[in-house]
């Protein structure tokens, strides 16, 4: 820790155990202590006196149109062929968010940006990965259903998702399929369950980003206003969490509203209760029967 603080410049080698000491430095919102404890700072926010320590590491924000036979990942011990041979070198790590099964093609950010591909996968904020299958098999409305609904693969029951079928050829059919888990080989497996078989499959759609045109095995840079509309999508999930804290902070047990002890939030519900309220006609305030 002390080292990353050394290198963003926030103050000497020596200074930053102090102020780790101290207890003024924060990672997440929590304090840090503890001297030699390591963090990525492009995973977690550092902070000391509650300013984020801003890294000297540009961010960069790509977006590539996979091919088959390439594999989502930043290194291969056995030399095969990865997304990051695609793209010329640059000066930082990168890799990519959530992965496509080296037989997929399509659409796949790739960044050194922790924080927005911990954001964009978190499960909860259910964003749109949006799939066009090649299926060999009868495809029926019956088995469209089944996986709308959800089905259930070895690793438990899929997540409700939407199918529509955008044309049939040749004993194929090209299926739109989207759905908001990130599971190994999900949608082959999904297919899979209800007899039919994935010939191609490529991603078109993630979040609100699309190839739109962009020729297999290319990639561009993203757009500032795509780079900050998938920060929104991401900073959901610190969001969320530092409102959670802010209510354990102000001592809210989520019984009502606003902070305070629970004797305090007792005493305002009374009052509040004491107060004349107006009907939902607009009447004005309905009076005590002064004979009780």
């Amino acid at each position: 820790m002390q080292k990353i603080l050394s290198h963003a410049g926030v103050a000497s080698r020596r200074a930053a155990e102090a102020l780790i000491r101290d207890g003024r430095v924060t990672v997440d919102g929590v304090p840090v202590t503890m001297l030699g404890s390591k963090y990525d700072p492009s995973f977690h926010e550092i902070a000391v006196d509650g300013t984020p320590v801003q890294g000297s590491e540009e961010k960069l924000y790509i977006l590539l149109h996979k091919p088959r036979g390439c594999l989502s990942t930043a290194h291969d011990d056995r030399g095969r062929r990865t997304v990051l041979d695609l793209l010329p070198h640059f000066p930082v790590r990168l890799y990519p968010v959530g992965r496509l099964d080296a037989d997929t093609e399509g659409l796949l950010i790739i960044t050194n940006d922790g924080a927005m591909t911990q954001g964009l996968l978190h499960p909860r904020f259910e964003i749109d990965k949006v799939y066009h299958a090649e299926v060999t098999g009868t495809v029926t409305e019956d088995k469209l259903s089944k996986l709308r609904r959800g089905i259930l693969l070895d690793d438990g029951k899929t997540a409700p998702a939407q199918l529509s079928i955008l044309r049939r050829e040749g004993g194929r059919t090209l299926v739109e399929t989207i759905i908001h888990e990130g599971r190994n080989r999900q949608v082959r497996r999904m297919f899979a369950a209800v007899g039919c078989r994935v010939q191609r499959l490529r991603r078109v759609r993630f979040a609100m980003l699309t190839l739109d045109g962009l020729p297999c095995g290319a990639f561009r840079h993203l757009t500032l206003d795509e780079i900050h509309e998938l920060q929104k999508i991401a900073g959901g999930i610190h969001s969320e969490e530092g409102s959670r804290r802010r209510r354990r902070t102000s001592g809210d047990d989520g019984g009502g509203s606003g902070g305070g002890t629970r004797r305090e939030r007792n005493a305002a519900r009374k009052d509040a209760a004491r107060r004349p309220q107006d009907d939902d006609h607009g009447k004005r305030p309905l009076q005590r029967d002064k004979r009780r």
